[in-house]
């Protein structure tokens, strides 16, 4: 009805009015189409911005997608996509993550080596038959407007024993000036890239051999970061650790000051609206203080009363990663690929050591890995990785070093892992796995089946 009124008014008063000549009658004929198309574009306007209002109502109750911008990541912590990162209310948001698995190896997972490698005690690739996985309980919130805070315990079985262990209790700030971030308390150091991701998130049910043969899986530890994101059009940051270093590998518990410290960097940026990339670098420097390997020289010489070997001294690590994600136009619900890679070298010079017996040790290990992932359809994935690991050891006392289990003998460590999964949603998924494992010169065939769960509120995952 409104949109008539005004050109019906306006008819009648040309029809009321004195026959005008045709000039007058054109021109003002044609101010009356202009303020009618002029009306007419407002009111459309004004109908799309309350459609879209409309759509952004109904869609505000659901969980925040995953986010693929790098231009996004580790902004300050308060702001992720414009909204906060933890739950503002007075109630913490609370999550479970449920993980459970069935495995089937051909070889027994009590008799698995890594060679040119120590091992901590959960480095294995599992135990056979129906088992737990890794499963969460989190809890976090805004503590104020200036700090967040976020808990993790972890509910896991070995040996047929139910353990529980925190894995994260940190506090971290919000809204600090000229980009700085603040994190204490335990959290998973940043460096590399996926080492900072909680095992729900990777795109295989196990890690890739290098961060077995290096970190136990993965390294968090207690400790400090600062980070600092750069005012530049492309992402970069910087940051630092200073960690208490007790856990493996660092393994430092007669330090009651600084274990380790870590260095990291990390640039991306968008390429086009279906492309993003990230690379980063990263140090770890650690005075080692007895890492000792649980699944060498322990269980050999238990009969034998010995004490296990451990290695003492000096540790760097260097690592390098890269990732690439496509999706048309940046939407990833339908199609899209997601292609990462990651290198790390570790130098340590230091002692062996197996009770009274010494010896000196200079030892090289470095690997790597590359996986792709790709959806091709919605809720359906495939993924291929594959490992590749080398390592050196000389020293004065060459049976200490066999008997450490750093011995190569010239073999290397390798891996082929073929995945698909299914989600109906992105709160479950469930995956079933198959990994050719020549980590030792046996092949052992792998065979893994896994669900997860998410319960509860939970946040957007980092890029």
């Amino acid at each position: 009805m409104n949109k008539l009124r005004l050109p019906v008014l306006g008819m009648a008063a040309v029809l009321s009015a004195p026959a005008f000549a045709d000039n007058d009658f054109e021109a003002l004929q044609k101010q009356l189409d202009a303020i009618k198309q002029d009306y007419e574009s407002r009111i459309t306007e004004l109908e799309k911005r309350l459609e879209k209002a409309e759509q952004e109502s109904k869609q505000a109750p659901q969980q925040e997608p995953e986010i693929q911008s790098v231009s996004t990541e580790d902004k300050p912590a308060e702001i992720v996509r414009g909204k906060p990162k933890g739950d503002r209310s007075f109630n913490p948001a609370i999550s479970l993550i449920l993980d459970g698995r069935y495995s089937d190896f051909s070889r027994d997972p009590e008799e698995y080596e890594l060679p040119g490698f120590m091992l901590a005690g959960e480095a294995g690739p599992g135990e056979q038959g129906f088992a737990l996985g890794h499963n969460e309980l989190v809890i976090s919130a805004n503590a104020d407007d200036k700090f967040y805070g976020r808990f993790t315990a972890v509910f896991a079985e070995h040996d047929g024993e139910t353990e529980l262990e925190i894995e994260e209790a940190f506090f971290e700030t919000l809204g600090l000036d000229y980009g700085l971030k603040l994190k204490g308390g335990r959290f998973f150091s940043d460096i590399g890239y996926l080492n900072s991701q909680h095992p729900h998130q990777w795109d295989f049910t196990d890690a890739p051999l290098i961060y077995r043969g290096l970190f136990g899986n993965q390294l968090n530890e207690d400790g400090l970061q600062l980070s600092w994101v750069a005012p530049t059009d492309l992402y970069l940051s910087f940051g630092s650790e200073v960690l208490r270093g007790a856990s493996y590998p660092i393994s430092a518990d007669s330090n009651d000051t600084v274990g380790a410290y870590t260095l990291f960097a990390k640039l991306g940026g968008d390429v086009g609206a279906s492309n993003s990339w990230q690379a980063g670098i990263s140090l770890l420097d650690s005075d080692v203080g007895e890492r000792t390997s649980e699944a060498h020289g322990h269980e050999e010489h238990e009969e034998e009363e010995h004490e296990a070997i451990a290695f003492s001294g000096d540790s760097k690590t260097w690592g390098a990663d890269f990732v690439w994600k496509w999706a048309p136009n940046g939407n990833r619900k339908q199609r899209y690929l997601q292609l990462q890679a990651e290198y790390f070298f570790r130098d340590d010079d230091g002692i062996l050591s197996e009770g009274e017996e010494v010896g000196t040790l200079v030892g090289e290990q470095s690997g790597w890995y590359a996986q792709a992932v790709y959806q091709f359809m919605p809720r359906w994935r495939l993924g291929l990785r594959y490992d590749s690991l080398d390592s050196s050891a000389t020293g004065s006392d060459q049976e200490l070093i066999e008997e450490a289990g750093l011995d190569s003998g010239g073999y290397k460590p390798q891996r082929w892992s073929l995945m698909g999964d299914w989600s109906n949603s992105e709160f479950s998924r469930f995956r079933v796995q198959y990994n050719r494992d020549e980590s030792s010169p046996e092949v052992d065939d792998q065979w893994l089946f896994q669900y997860i769960l998410s319960l509860g509120s939970h946040g957007a995952h980092r890029y």
